[in-house]
Order: C-alpha cells, then sequence, then structure tokens
C-alpha cells in the first residue's frame, strides 16, 4: 500500500510520533509520500531523522490512503485533499480533542496492523457543496463540517434571510449563522448551542450565532434540500467560513448550499461506535468530584 501523510507543521510538541508512524509503515513494506512542508518542519524544525521519500504539495501525488497527523484542523485541510483523490483518510491525533483525528498515538501500532490485516471498517461521511456568484468561494467549495456566515470586523450584527428549496425560512438578526452537517455538529455548531447529530442521520442544521431573540433556535433539516441566503450589513460586508477557510464577501453576494456529490471515506477500527466517541470525548458521565 501507499500511504500520504499530511502534518500539523506548527505543532512542536509531539513530532516523534511522526518518526514512529513511519517506522510502523517501513516494517509493513509500505510506500510512503509526505506533504513537502510537514516534511521539511520534521526535518529542519524538529531535527528527526527521517529516510528520504516522496514529496508532495497540493493534489500532486498517488496514494491508496491518507494519514493526517494532528487536530481536527489539520484533518479538515487534509479531508479536502483526500475526497478529491476518492481515497480514504485516517486522522491520528497529536493535537486537543480529536473528534475527527480519533486514533491516539497509543493505538498507532495496533491500527497500521489492522489496515494490514483488513480489520477495520469506512465511514462515508456526508458534506455540504457552496454555490455562489463570488468566484473564489467556488474554487474550494466542499465543506465536511460547516459552512458559516458571519459579522466582519463590526460590533453590529448582521441580517441572514434564509430560505429552503425557495421558502422563506426566517431573516436572523445575529452574528452569524451556521450550516453544519451531522460530522460537524459537534464542532462550531455545537459551541454555539447546536444538538448533537448523529453522523448517517441524513441531515444538517442550521444554527445561529448569538441571535438577537431568545426564541430564535437551531433547526434540522433534511440534508436533500437547499439553502439559499441572503446578508445585509452595516458594514456592507461578512464573512464566509468554508471547514474554517475564510473570505470576506461584500452583501451583493449571494450563496447557495446543499448536500455535496462526494462522500468522505474515513478510516475507522473496527470496534469503533460514535457513542463510544461521544462519552468519551464530552467526558458524559465523569464525576470529577
Amino acid at each position: 500500500m501507499k500511504f500520504a501523510i499530511i502534518g500539523n507543521h506548527y505543532q512542536s510538541k509531539k513530532p516523534a510520533a511522526a518518526e514512529k508512524l513511519v517506522q510502523l509503515l517501513r516494517q509493513h513494506d509500505a510506500q510512503i509520500c509526505m506533504d513537502v512542508d510537514f516534511y521539511h518542519f520534521l526535518r529542519e524544525e524538529q531535527h528527526l531523522r527521517l529516510p528520504s521519500m516522496d514529496l508532495f504539495s497540493g493534489q500532486d501525488f498517488n496514494a491508496d490512503m491518507m494519514i493526517s497527523m494532528g487536530g481536527d484542523g489539520t484533518f479538515l485541510k487534509a479531508a479536502s485533499r483526500a475526497v478529491k483523490k476518492k481515497i480514504p483518510i485516517l486522522g491520528i491525533n497529536t493535537g486537543r480533542l480529536g473528534f475527527l483525528a480519533d486514533i491516539s498515538i497509543d493505538e498507532m501500532e495496533d491500527m497500521v496492523s489492522e489496515i494490514y490485516t483488513n480489520h477495520y471498517k469506512i465511514e462515508e461521511r456526508a458534506m455540504l457543496r457552496l454555490w455562489s456568484n463570488d468566484e473564489r468561494l467556488t474554487q474550494e467549495p466542499y465543506a465536511l463540517n460547516e459552512i458559516a456566515l458571519l459579522k466582519h470586523d463590526s460590533s453590529s450584527m448582521i441580517s441572514i434571510r434564509a430560505s429552503v428549496n425557495g421558502q422563506h425560512l426566517n431573516t436572523y438578526q445575529a452574528d452569524g449563522l451556521i450550516v453544519a452537517t451531522p460530522t460537524g455538529s459537534t464542532a462550531y455548531s455545537l459551541s454555539v448551542g447546536g444538538p448533537i447529530i448523529v453522523p448517517h442521520s441524513q441531515t444538517m442544521t442550521l444554527t445561529p450565532v448569538a441571535p438577537h431573540s431568545l426564541t430564535c433556535r437551531p433547526i434540522v433539516i433534511c440534508d436533500e434540500w437547499e439553502v439559499s441566503l441572503e446578508v445585509e450589513s452595516r458594514s456592507h460586508s461578512f464573512l464566509v467560513s468554508v471547514d474554517g477557510r475564510s473570505f470576506s464577501c461584500d452583501e451583493h453576494t449571494r450563496l447557495r448550499i446543499s448536500k455535496a456529490d462526494l462522500k468522505l471515506k474515513m478510516v475507522k477500527r473496527f470496534d469503533h461506535h460514535f457513542f463510544d466517541t461521544l462519552r468519551r470525548k464530552m467526558m458524559w458521565g465523569v464525576d470529577s468530584r
């Protein structure tokens, strides 16, 4: 098998995990290629003794599986590249929470062995696609977690007119609005009061950010429907964030969000269950007294 490795080249605490991963893969005679920025970070800044290997940037690689080393932010960046190649992605967590990158460093050896014994599973996750009259937003239109509209450098709220399948839903007076997938329900949406949704529920969630009205609540809709958004702002501008990739847009920008025609393939341990991850990451049932 050939693996493409992408990592967080800002995190200096656990670079040895990357060295261990390479060693584990080489023990199985794997072919390895690595993101050029991550490789130089490990070799030149962290002074690790990595063997020579193929390096790549952007989409200039071929592999059977991608491995992301870092937190969920690193995973999201890697996922946008993996989904275009239609290859599965494994997330090794060297960050903090790790809902997406949920394989710990201690599990790496077992995970690699399970890959080579075909004792793992692939979970397909739905993604969102953004359509817009702003060409910048159409260059990288796919989101695994969420697409968010947010106020831009102003203390004033923005007005977001939201329609679903052409029918007016609500005009939100708020700091922003998040349209999230079930996968993204445990990310930004959760932090502003959105519901936790099981990954395979075939839905999307609209969650307002600091709405002016306390009766304005999140709503869950069918992911086969299309959401249209128009924004008014005192500053005549607002931010669009697509899985953390942010763009400043003017209020003439029109946005449509629908389920993407692509699905991300995530590598999971065979005995992995979403509820187990949820309890562990959310610390449900933990008595700190």
